[in-house]
């Protein structure tokens, strides 16, 4: 009998929060208050840079305002809350979410009228919030410092990552920073505003890993696989990642490479709403090339199974982002000869749930005293956190009352959705969901 056998995922890039209370307050100097003329639309950016724009358009950086899912979500979990420590984190989303509009007034917090924000602001993270950055005053919550210019009559200098650029609308000038990781993770690493404690680790769960080496020829950055990827080319640490030769524009210089700007993560459910089925596509092929998976089935005899689970391809933990809301879990059956199923785990129910038992890599965040929360707003500690970190391999032992049978079928499918649909059951109005679930690795043994 065959006792172990793998499969890698035919998905995810980019250290798990250490364990522990906090109750220190995020003390950080106000923004930098600009005037909002002073900020270029993403139009006008195509004009020249039209194959970057198409790239950028309904990802979930251009989408990070208008996002239904978080809005709903975010507005839901802001609803009755009274302490006033919890009212501020929950009105903080729009630091990351609507930067522009931050920085220049509206809104000032979630439960604005956010329908009343200025058409560039709901924009989300584009084109001249990028590349009028710095630098950075710390690396989490959005630090990051801004010198725009002053609109399109006097456009001043985008900073970016080539030094040789003599571009007719702007100027330009080589950034170190937008090379680096940090430019991502100040707001891919969050903090309770209140409490201190770190809801979001994405980039020093990347810090902390094997991708970030001292050695320059090794270190794969943020860029380095978020900015590689394009149809075709998942740009995982499983796969290749071959350069993007090309230009920036079509009258500029021939380039060995051309940073695209897919900035594709794990959401296949919002972009391809908003008319981004490309997108969509490319967050399919970057979580079906994020894992590994294999059964090892020795322990049998015991009633027991073994599950392996390795992180081959992100470059952070697996899953990243909220800890909590994201949703990566195992998806277990065993069929008898006769094709009976005598075993399962994993399996949603009728109303599109996560079944009870099943084995679930996440965070779990609890209220100071060893409760677990749901609501970000009160997490002042990390109660348990067991996400599978960058290279790493995790065994799950899954308990049996029978020993399986000759000729049984074992299959295990490692799966993603972005929410957990028990949250998304509880907000009133229109449904919200399902959320698509994507199979990340199988493997399937006959015994």
């Amino acid at each position: 009998m065959e006792k172990k056998r793998c499969f890698l995922a035919p998905g995810l890039i980019l250290l798990a929060a250490g364990i522990l209370f906090s109750a220190v307050p995020v003390t950080a100097a106000p923004a930098k208050k600009f005037d909002l003329d002073r900020f270029i639309e993403p139009d006008t950016c195509g004009g020249c840079h039209w194959e970057i724009q198409e790239q950028w358009t309904h990802s979930m950086h251009n989408l990070s305002h208008k996002d239904p899912v978080y809005n709903r979500v975010a507005k839901f979990l802001r609803q009755g809350l009274t302490r006033a420590g919890e009212i501020q984190e929950a009105e903080s989303c729009v630091k990351c979410h609507t930067p522009v509009g931050v920085i220049t007034g509206f809104p000032g917090k979630l439960s604005d009228d956010l329908s009343k924000t200025p058409g560039i602001a709901t924009e989300g993270i584009q084109c001249d919030y990028c590349h009028s950055v710095v630098d950075t005053t710390r690396m989490y919550n959005n630090g990051l410092v801004l010198e725009p210019g002053h609109g399109e009559d006097d456009p001043g200098v985008k900073q970016g990552p080539f030094d040789d650029c003599e571009p007719d609308f702007h100027e330009a000038a080589f950034s170190k920073l937008h090379t680096s990781s940090a430019i991502c993770g100040t707001c891919h690493n969050v903090k309770h505003v209140a409490f201190g404690t770190d809801l979001e680790t994405t980039y020093t769960e990347w810090e902390s890993s094997p991708y970030n080496d001292p050695d320059p020829e090794k270190s794969v950055t943020c860029q380095g696989c978020h900015m590689y990827q394009r149809p075709g080319i998942p740009a995982t640490g499983s796969t290749d990642r071959p350069k993007n030769p090309g230009s920036s524009t079509e009258d500029s210089v021939e380039r060995s490479h051309i940073f695209t700007h897919y900035f594709v993560g794990a959401n296949t459910g919002v972009t391809g709403e908003f008319g981004g089925k490309d997108k969509q596509a490319l967050a399919v092929e970057r979580l079906q090339n994020a894992a590994q998976i294999c059964l090892n089935t020795e322990k049998l005899a015991k009633k027991q199974l073994d599950v392996e689970v390795t992180n081959s391809g992100a470059g952070h933990s697996i899953p990243t982002g909220v800890g909590d809301l994201r949703q990566v879990w195992l998806e277990i059956s065993i069929q008898d000869a006769d094709q009976k199923v005598v075993f399962q785990s994993g399996f949603l129910d009728k109303k599109n749930e996560l079944s009870e038992g099943a084995i679930i890599f996440r965070t779990v965040f609890g209220d100071g005293k060893g409760n677990p929360v749901v609501n970000l707003a009160k997490a002042k500690q990390v109660l348990s956190d067991n996400r599978i970190l960058a290279k790493q391999t995790v065994t799950q032992t899954i308990a049996l009352d029978f020993v399986p049978g000759k000729k049984s079928v074992i299959t295990a499918r490692l799966l993603y959705r972005g929410m957990p649909q028990k949250i998304l059951n509880l907000i009133p109005g229109t449904p919200l969901g399902p959320l698509p679930v994507v199979e990340m690795a199988k493997v399937s043994q006959k015994i």
